[in-house]
């Protein structure tokens, strides 16, 4: 049982780190030699990227993202069901063969997923600041459900087109993971994480939603 608390730990571990790299930084600092905070609207994230250091960098940083939230998610469901995985050779699974079933299995799974969603947007890296997790989000989403994850995306894609504005975009696709998890009948550990995880991404938009409310949202793309 130690062992098995231990390997999941450190998995827990290595997903807020890998949440918390800190992409958008290390690119602007790479490509301009500037902080990315000190430019734009101080966001890390790969809109800001976009705005102040270019297309290409900013295409780098959201695709960036969005592999930190899949490869944090994917390192954790193989910790907890691969046959080859550490969780699985221990002690503990050997008793429980059941484990990789169980509430627990996805419980641990979806804390993984939330904690790259922090890393993200609270990193180590950057005295616990970050960008809006919108991206790592989607990867943590497509990690755990890929059908969910491809309706988000649509989702922000078409709130993103008919608005020109990434942050409705960002929103609407938050908003829109729990309706998608409910439909396609996910666990409920996926379910709350679409909840809270969603609720946590539209609550680092609030500034965002100050503007729309006052209509001084500037476009992201065109007028």
């Amino acid at each position: 049982m130690v062992l098995s608390t231990e390997i999941a730990l450190l998995g827990l571990v290595a997903a807020y780190l890998l949440g918390a790299i800190p992409t958008g930084f290390l690119l602007a600092k790479g490509l301009k030699g500037i902080d990315i905070r000190e430019h734009g609207s101080g966001n890390t994230g790969a809109t800001n990227v976009f705005r102040v250091v270019g297309k290409g960098a900013g295409i780098a940083a959201l695709t960036i993202d969005l592999l930190k939230g899949l490869a944090a998610v994917r390192l954790m469901i193989w910790l907890m069901n691969s046959p080859t995985s550490p969780f699985v050779q221990s002690k503990f699974y050997v008793a429980n063969p059941d484990v990789r079933w169980s509430l627990i299995s996805a419980a641990v799974c979806t804390l993984a997923g939330l904690l790259a969603v922090l890393g993200h947007s609270k990193s180590i890296w950057l005295g616990f600041t970050g960008g809006k997790s919108a991206a790592t989000g989607l990867g943590v989403l497509l990690a755990l459900s890929w059908p969910v994850g491809l309706g988000v995306a649509v989702v922000f894609g078409t709130a993103l087109g008919l608005s020109r504005t990434v942050s409705i975009g960002s929103i609407a696709a938050a908003l829109s993971a729990f309706i998608f998890m409910v439909l396609t009948r996910q666990p409920a550990a996926y379910i709350l994480l679409s909840l809270f995880g969603g609720g946590y991404v539209v609550f680092l938009h609030r500034s965002n939603i100050i503007r729309l409310m006052s209509g001084t949202e500037p476009k992201t793309f065109g007028r």
